[in-house]
């Protein structure tokens, strides 16, 4: 009776809900800030936020404070939230820890990927040569960005794939923003041996592949300032 007595008494499963929301909500953030919807330095108003994607306040604060852990929103006492934009230091600092995460799903999916899997890197590779002839950064990030996770998820590890996706946004921030001018075509032709890799199913080689993926991927942000400081901007969810 006692115990039964306690089970009654937890909680009712409401937080668990709220969390999912407010997961949702920052993804929503985080995909405006990427995008450039919300401009380094601008604010970001709470109440627009909300009214915006239809919830409350509460989420969308908890949504911000995640960000602010991430590092792509700055919270200040009394003068709100405003967009951040990562420092060149923090963009080759998160580059490499995630290359040598991918390195180890690299390891991992090579014994155990399928032919279905690696058709669909190569279509997203062709989809990453067609965004570079029409000049499409961002749909080029998109694509790269899918072409990882395919890889995470393959190796079917779910605290890699958690701490990665942490740090994913960091890479799609480099391709889209912190390089303008970049070329894409050769952005996309670095995933081939990465692909020849995992077809061969070599651990190794798909490791030291993804590892030299990111670590050309820092040195291409090795002469970028290293100053975190945001440039002003708007949006219909900031001032």
């Amino acid at each position: 009776m006692t115990q039964a007595h306690r089970v009654d008494s937890e909680p009712e499963p409401e937080p668990v809900a709220r969390q999912v929301l407010s997961a949702r909500v920052k993804d929503r953030i985080l995909q405006w800030i990427l995008e450039g919807e919300l401009a380094p330095g601008s604010r970001i108003v709470e109440t627009r936020v909300a009214r915006r994607l239809g919830t409350s306040q509460a989420p969308v604060r908890e949504a911000l404070r995640d960000l602010a852990t991430l590092g792509f929103v700055e919270i200040r006492p009394y003068q709100g939230s405003r967009v951040r934009r990562p420092s060149a230091r923090e963009l080759r600092e998160a580059i490499v820890v995630r290359g040598e995460l991918e390195a180890l799903a690299g390891r991992l999916a090579a014994s155990r990927i399928g032919d279905a899997c690696l058709q669909r890197l190569e279509s997203l590779m062709a989809g990453m040569a067609a965004a570079a002839e029409c000049n499409d950064p961002h749909e080029q990030a998109l694509l790269n960005t899918e072409f990882h996770a395919a890889i995470v998820e393959v190796a079917a590890n779910r605290s890699l794939e958690r701490l990665w996706r942490m740090l994913e946004p960091y890479g799609r921030t480099y391709v889209t923003a912190s390089m303008p001018g970049i070329d894409l075509r050769w952005l996309g032709e670095r995933h081939i041996t990465i692909v020849e890799a995992l077809r061969a199913h070599d651990p190794e080689a798909a490791a030291a592949a993804l590892r030299e993926h990111a670590v050309e991927a820092s040195r291409l942000i090795a002469g970028l300032p290293d100053d975190g400081e945001p440039s002003g901007g708007g949006s219909p969810a900031t001032d």
